[in-house]
């Protein structure tokens, strides 16, 4: 059977044009264009690079039997990550925050209700991520640039709202799907199968992550065996190669006043 297939003259001067600008290097973005013509703004997955270097990434919203045991793992084996907190959880639990900023991981925001912002118009979506920024800044001192919305839902009015108030959206490439509770050979198994180079690996430290600590020190010595080495997602964006985070020195210090 032989399907044919109609492209509009519109459609055709679309793709054209994009196609030149991609050639020419003016659309650098995270960005792809549907078959309208608009714009659908992307956050990020991952970046590409041929180095075998990934980001372990941490999502705290409750709970405190979790965060410590992952933590000790990460000191064991000396590796530094990025935990997205939300706002609420470290205000309820300052001390264990604390301690993942001692530990020198890096602090990024998870927003503050976990509700899906898109949901939201864009003055409520900067509200809520101004919240969660405020408690960040006042427990721990760190100003967040790097963000994880809640249930990685967004959309351009999300990614706008984001960006309008200075942080990066950050999604994930592999999922360890972690907080459904698979067992640990099933997180080992699947991260190991769907991890790449410049890869950013999503993990839960919430309770509801409790395979999370024996699967995590199996996954590091995987990892470490196949040539991996790991990096904060400030450091792997700055690996981007078309720069687009170079000049991103990582997240602001709030000065003591």
């Amino acid at each position: 059977m032989i399907y044919v297939f109609r492209v509009s003259r519109k459609h055709l001067l679309v793709f054209s044009i994009l196609a030149l600008a991609l050639l020419a290097g003016i659309i650098s973005g995270p960005l792809i264009a549907t078959t309208a013509g608009a714009t659908r703004l992307i956050p990020v997955y991952s970046i590409e690079t041929q180095e075998k270097v990934v980001a372990l990434t941490f999502d705290i919203s409750w709970g405190t039997l979790v965060p410590e045991p992952v933590l000790k793992i990460l000191q064991e084996k000396e590796v530094t990550s990025t935990f997205f907190l939300s706002g609420p959880w470290v205000e309820r639990n300052q001390e264990i925050a604390l301690k993942i900023k001692e530990g020198g991981h890096e602090i990024a925001s998870h927003g503050q209700r976990h509700v899906n912002l898109s949901g939201l118009s864009a003055s409520e979506i900067q509200t809520e991520l101004l919240k969660a920024s405020r408690i960040l800044e006042e427990v721990l001192e760190v100003k967040p640039w790097l963000l994880r919305t809640p249930n990685g839902d967004y959309n351009n009015k999300v990614i706008q709202a984001a960006e309008g108030l200075g942080y990066t959206v950050i999604q994930w490439g592999t999922d360890s799907l972690d907080w459904t509770k698979p067992g640990t050979n099933a997180i080992v198994d699947r991260v190991l199968k769907k991890v790449h180079p410049g890869d950013i690996i999503l993990f839960h430290a919430s309770d509801s992550a409790t395979d999370t600590p024996e699967a995590l020190p199996l996954v590091i010595d995987a990892l470490r065996k196949q040539g991996y080495r790991f990096v904060p997602v400030s450091e792997l964006l700055k690996l981007d190669p078309q720069g687009r985070w170079q000049k991103m020195p990582g997240p602001p210090r709030r000065s003591a006043t």
